[in-house]
C-alpha cells in the first residue's frame, strides 16, 4: 500500500469521535449487564465490578479513578498521543455510564446471558477504541508497556491479568458467579482474539 493510499484510509475526528461514543457506550452496556448479575470479568471492568460490590460507588466511575495512575504511568513510558486518547476513552465511560440509568434501566438479566452478552460487548467496545488508537488504560497499559519495553507478550501478559483478578473474585463470588465471570472474561477475549488482527482492517 502506498504512503498516499495509507493517509487517505486514516480516520477523521469526526470518525474517531464517533468510534469513541460506540465504543464506551457497548463497555457501559456490557458492566451494567454482569453489574445487575452481579458477576465480575477481566481487565478494569473487572476490577472496578469487584470493587463495586463492597463500596458505595457506580462500577463506571471506579472505572476511571482506578485508572488514573495507570493514565499518569502511560503519559510517561507510552506515546503522549496513546495516553491522551486512552484518557478520553477512560472519562468518556464515566460519563456514559452517568447518563446510561436515564436511559435504560435493568431489572433483571438472565446471569448466563449477562456473562456472555456483558463479555462480548466489552470486548467490542476494547476493539471498537483499539482500532482508533486507544485504549481503556489499567491492565492494558502494563501489557503494552511490558511488551514494549522488555519484548513480553501483551496478550500473554493480560491473561496472566486476568486470572488474577479472576482468583480474587473467587474469594467473594459464589462458584456460579465465579464460574460465569470466567465465562464472561472468555467471551470479551475471544472477540479481541478473533477480530483485533493486523490485516483485517485495512483503516488502522
Amino acid at each position: 500500500m502506498s504512503k498516499n493510499v495509507s493517509i487517505s484510509l486514516r480516520h477523521s475526528l469526526l470518525e474517531d469521535v464517533f468510534a469513541f461514543f460506540i465504543g464506551c457506550g457497548l463497555i457501559v452496556m456490557g458492566i451494567m449487564c454482569l453489574h445487575k448479575a452481579g458477576l465480575v470479568t477481566g481487565g478494569m471492568a473487572g476490577i472496578s465490578l469487584l470493587l463495586s460490590y463492597f463500596v458505595p460507588v457506580a462500577p463506571g466511575n471506579l472505572f476511571t479513578l482506578i485508572n488514573l495512575p495507570f493514565l499518569l504511568f502511560a503519559a510517561r513510558a507510552m506515546s503522549f498521543s496513546f495516553a491522551l486518547r486512552t484518557a478520553i476513552a477512560s472519562v468518556g465511560v464515566t460519563v456514559a455510564a452517568s447518563q446510561m440509568p436515564h436511559v435504560i434501566a435493568l431489572s433483571y438479566v438472565q446471569p448466563v446471558f449477562a456473562s456472555l452478552f456483558g463479555g462480548t460487548m466489552i470486548g467490542l467496545g476494547i476493539l471498537c477504541l483499539a482500532r482508533h488508537r486507544a485504549g481503556v488504560g489499567g491492565t492494558g497499559i502494563m501489557s503494552l508497556w511490558l511488551q514494549k519495553t522488555y519484548g513480553i507478550n501483551a496478550g500473554r501478559v493480560q491473561i496472566i491479568m486476568d486470572c488474577i483478578i479472576l482468583t480474587m473474585s473467587a474469594f467473594f463470588l459464589n462458584f456460579d458467579k465465579f464460574i460465569l465471570s470466567v465465562l464472561s472474561a472468555l467471551a470479551m477475549s475471544s472477540v479481541l482474539i478473533a477480530y483485533h488482527k493486523d490485516g483485517r482492517y485495512v483503516a488502522h
